[in-house]
């Protein structure tokens, strides 16, 4: 799994003793995680070490004098990579010190104690199953929970996984992010950039031969036609008229084995489709719609002139990404909150045996699944 750190920005807080200190605004793939000082992610870092030793990548060391701005800023920037590269050691987003730790800084950051509650959990078919948590519960257990409510075999929660969906005023639905195992799906609805959302359940892969690694399980195959219907009446699948009328009769007759066989073959099935986005490709500030999955990234661009190109990049022809935070955060000592939230997305593909880069600007940065 990948996913995306970065600390944009910091604030000078006042003491107890009547000094300062700093406070770090930790985004996870694009929206506030956490608040915390230095000295807890040092505290943090002498706990894994004692674990995993010199396999920790370097923390930055302390100043005993006051820092001046470039110090600041170059601390501010060794965190985020320190951030990066812990969470890229899938031994360690597995040990119980690394998620101790992410469990209490996001309480804390959003004043939440740890107590019973119940939990209303979105499926694909629009109905909700209402779970008995703790606040504290990580997506992960809240998956292992309510896998066991739809008897959804242990061996397959790999394939399924808990997002944020926010509903839009005429009607429509996004697909926000995907919510990382050690993120707390209670805390995360706490959070105000994410009004209008539910916790969802969603299929987490997007090849869709992985299909058939589900179809010996009951639940599993629900889901799959709960979710194949809910693409096609978003229009983020898009059947032909001939596809189409034979997969309504195939709703009618509530036959999921062949109107998932049909839907394989619908375009787009199976894809993540982003809310509408800009990009600079073939010029800047194009208007895009695009879909990731089947091992390929698909974009539907309204040209200046309002042509519509359709383009296609191969996965395997995409060398690396890198993703920006571009947001404005207001920075007071109260609640903060993301103003015009951005991110830009940029990868680098191969075209005519040259190195290009393509960039689009969007809210929507989730961890990357099975594409």
């Amino acid at each position: 799994m990948k996913m995306h750190f970065c600390i944009p920005v910091s604030q000078q807080r006042p003491d107890t003793l009547g000094g300062r200190y700093v406070l770090y605004s930790v985004y996870l793939d694009g929206f506030l995680f956490c608040k915390v000082r230095y000295s807890q992610l040092h505290r943090w870092n002498e706990q894994l070490r004692r674990v995993f030793g010199n396999c920790l990548p370097p923390f930055p060391p302390k100043y005993y004098l006051a820092m001046t701005t470039s110090m600041a800023e170059e601390r501010r920037d060794q965190l985020e990579r320190y951030l990066q590269n812990v969470t890229a050691d899938p031994n360690m987003l597995r040990s119980d010190v690394f998620i101790e730790f992410l469990k209490l800084v996001q309480l804390n950051t959003f004043d939440v104690a740890t107590e019973k509650a119940a939990l209303d959990i979105l499926l694909p078919n629009g109905r909700s199953i209402k779970v008995e948590i703790l606040t504290s519960d990580t997506a992960e257990r809240i998956l292992e929970v309510v896998s066991q409510r739809l008897g959804l075999r242990q061996e397959l929660l790999g394939y399924f996984g808990l997002f944020l969906i926010r509903f839009h005023k005429e009607g429509k639905l996004s697909v926000v992010k995907k919510l990382v195992d050690f993120e707390l799906p209670y805390v995360c609805l706490r959070n105000a950039e994410v009004e209008n959302c539910k916790v969802g359940l969603r299929k987490w892969y997007m090849d869709p031969a992985l299909d058939s690694m589900l179809m010996d399980c009951r639940a599993a195959v629900d889901l799959l036609y709960m979710q194949a219907i809910q693409d096609i009446e978003e229009e983020w699948a898009k059947p032909t008229p001939a596809q189409r009328q034979e997969l309504e009769a195939l709703q009618k007759e509530n036959n999921q084995t062949k109107f998932l066989e049909l839907s394989r073959g619908v375009q787009h099935y199976g894809c993540m489709q982003l809310d509408p986005l800009t990009c600079d490709y073939p010029e800047p500030g194009c208007r895009a719609l695009l879909s990731v999955g089947n091992h390929e990234i698909t974009c539907c661009i309204t040209l200046p002139d309002n042509r519509i190109q359709d383009v296609t990049f191969q996965m395997s022809r995409v060398k690396c990404w890198q993703v920006t935070f571009l947001g404005t955060l207001l920075d007071m000592d109260g609640p903060q909150r993301t103003l015009n939230q951005n991110l830009e997305l940029r990868f680098q593909y191969s075209e005519e045996s040259r190195w290009q880069w393509f960039v689009i600007y969007t809210k929507q940065v989730s961890s990357q699944g099975r594409a």
